[in-house]
């Protein structure tokens, strides 16, 4: 096992929560790195790095950038095969198991694996679900898939103890970048209490109060993208964040 998963497993059992900054190279000023990352929260843990449509020279560059800026955790978040970066420290070996796409359920990995061969990086087994976040996200048009249906919580479950049963090490789910609604507490208690490896949530977040929120739903790490990218992050958190929903870890 390595070093990057047994951290997120440690943090999991423990209770520390997790906060993952998505960066999409395709959107990344590089010369503006220590100025973004200066701005980020200071319970930031790690950087996941990848975009739908980003290029592997975007990747790269970007990586590159972060890398020189911080000694926390880099992450490949890869959209296709040949977002890598033999730079990174992990990968997230990315299973769409939520759709029905060989493309984007083996087919985008076997053409990494030549890459991959060569880099010393290490690579997560990750269950991918696609939740609805209330509007059509790109990562289901690049990949033609749906999302899966916020109302269909059972079905939801099944997939993501399917992917666990396969030998997925992570769960994730996703709302999707920009998402107007955020996956459901629900969703997330009802996953959490079935599976027993860590649990990722991400899309749609854009405040401290709805980071507690998810937290304290079940998830053991939050992944935070576009809300930084714009600006657009409330920093208040309400009376709903306790003093567990604020039990982080740098790592």
């Amino acid at each position: 096992m390595g070093a990057i998963l047994k951290k997120i497993q440690q943090a999991g059992t423990s209770g520390t929560h997790l906060l993952a900054i998505l960066i999409d190279p395709e959107k990344f000023e590089n010369s503006a790195a220590s100025d973004f990352l200066s701005q980020l929260p200071k319970e930031t843990t790690h950087f996941f790095i990848g975009g739908s449509s980003c290029t592997a020279a975007e990747t790269q560059r970007t990586v590159s950038a972060i890398k020189k800026k911080t000694t926390l955790p880099v992450v490949l978040f890869p959209g296709a095969h040949h977002q890598l970066s033999k730079e990174a420290d992990a990968i997230l070996f990315l299973s769409l198991v939520s759709g029905r796409n060989p493309v984007y359920l083996i087919d985008q990995h076997i053409k990494s694996v030549s890459a991959l061969r060569t880099m010393n990086i290490e690579i997560i087994s990750t269950g991918y679900l696609l939740i609805d976040g209330g509007h059509q996200s790109a990562i289901e048009r690049v990949s033609e898939t749906s999302s899966m249906a916020q109302s269909d919580v059972q079905l939801i479950v099944d997939t993501a103890l399917a992917a666990q049963f396969q030998g997925k090490q992570l769960i994730y789910l996703e709302a999707g970048s920009g998402a107007l609604k955020t996956v459901s507490e629900e969703i997330i208690t009802a996953v959490k209490k079935e599976i027993s490896i860590p649990l990722i949530v991400g899309g749609g977040v854009t405040s401290a109060n709805q980071l507690a929120k998810l937290y304290h739903a079940g998830a053991d790490m939050v992944v935070v993208g576009t809300a930084f990218e714009t600006g657009n992050w409330n920093n208040t958190i309400t009376e709903h964040a306790s003093s567990k929903n604020k039990n982080y870890e740098r790592i």
